[in-house]
């Protein structure tokens, strides 16, 4: 049986209350909501806190709304709202099936979108027992200074592995981070960093408090699909998220795609905008857009799957989300219909 350490277990009432307890408890404290993924790796040995401080009874973290043009998701949110939500549905419904997709029913009802965010990078050399991690010799993430990825390596490479943050990325959110000094907005395209020991610009004396996205001025279509070794449970091994503006008759007027699951930040693919703005869908532009991703993705071997299967699923997904996304318009389908959950 792999046991939990001692340790302090605060409950806050109020925000403050909580990032005042991350000052006061710095270097031996972290913050847990659900603690889907925090309690494992904490059986695991991969974190060891003196003390845990609560966030769920937080009022000020939960709540999903509309205000001042935005949808506002408090990071308290569990991914079932945010999954079941109307207003998450009708403005964003690639994002319900986002989180829809994520593990079982009951890690959804107890994880939440703010930890999903800052879900820690996974690695076959990482996400071991302590027994097993010491008679390897330990790996550049935690407790040793070898990466077993890339032989000579000085950056760890574990992948992220979060489904939201691709999807919410493409939307354009942006995240809202508190801390007893005050408090700061960061795009989420900008909030990953490559670095998989701490893959994210977020102090650890820092909470995200909420994620903000602008509701779209003109109709949006949004798709997110991933692949996996099971059709449910399993944490992804390759994720995209397109996020476009199509005018009549199927003329893209602007496309974003993040693909996820392959290395420590999710990638928003570049150049699309020169390949189709102004162009209709067609097989051609598709397969353009395919062509750019799979120049630009380099899986690495951080998961027990082949990494030139991986790269080559690349292409093959994309063409299958952008030719969904053109049949399926806004893509308005009910979580566990079989779509995003592949």
């Amino acid at each position: 049986m792999l046991r939990l350490h001692p340790y302090v277990y605060h409950r806050p009432k109020s925000l403050k209350e909580a990032v005042d307890l991350l000052r006061e408890h710095a270097g031996d404290v972290l913050p847990i909501a659900g603690g889907t993924d925090l309690v494992p790796n904490m059986k695991h040995g991969l974190f060891t806190p003196g003390h845990l401080v609560a966030l769920k009874g937080i009022d000020e973290l939960h709540g999903i709304e509309e205000r001042d043009g935005e949808l506002l998701i408090g990071a308290a949110a569990t991914l079932t709202e945010v999954a079941s939500n109307y207003l998450v549905r009708e403005h964003f419904p690639a994002l319900a099936e986002a989180a829809a997709g994520i593990a079982h029913p009951m890690i959804r009802n107890q994880g939440t979108i703010g930890g999903n965010i800052c879900l820690d990078t996974r690695c076959t050399y990482y996400n071991q027992t302590y027994f097993w991690r010491k008679a390897l010799g330990f790996c550049l993430k935690k407790d040793g200074d070898v990466c077993h990825v890339v032989k000579g390596g000085t950056k760890c490479v574990a992948a992220h592995s979060a489904d939201t943050p691709p999807m919410l990325i493409a939307l354009g959110a942006t995240v809202d981070i508190a801390s007893a000094e005050g408090a700061r907005s960061v795009p989420l395209a900008d909030f990953f960093v490559g670095d998989g020991i701490w893959n994210r610009r977020l102090e650890p004396h820092e909470l995200v408090t909420a994620v903000r996205i602008r509701l779209p001025e003109k109709p949006i279509r949004t798709l997110y699909t991933k692949v996996r070794e099971r059709k449910s449970v399993d944490f992804p091994i390759l994720s995209i998220a397109l996020a476009a503006t199509v005018r009549d008759p199927d003329v893209l007027e602007s496309i974003d795609l993040v693909i996820s699951a392959l290395g420590a930040k999710p990638r928003a693919i570049g150049g699309l905008d020169k390949i189709a703005a102004g162009k209709r869908l067609t097989a051609e532009v598709i397969e353009a857009i395919a062509e750019q991703a799979h120049r630009q993705c380099h899986p690495l071997d951080n998961i027990i799957v082949e990494i030139e299967w991986r790269r080559a699923m690349v292409p093959v997904y994309v063409r299958r989300a952008l030719q969904d996304l053109l049949e399926n318009g806004r893509g308005k389908a009910a979580p566990g219909d079989g779509r995003g959950s592949d």
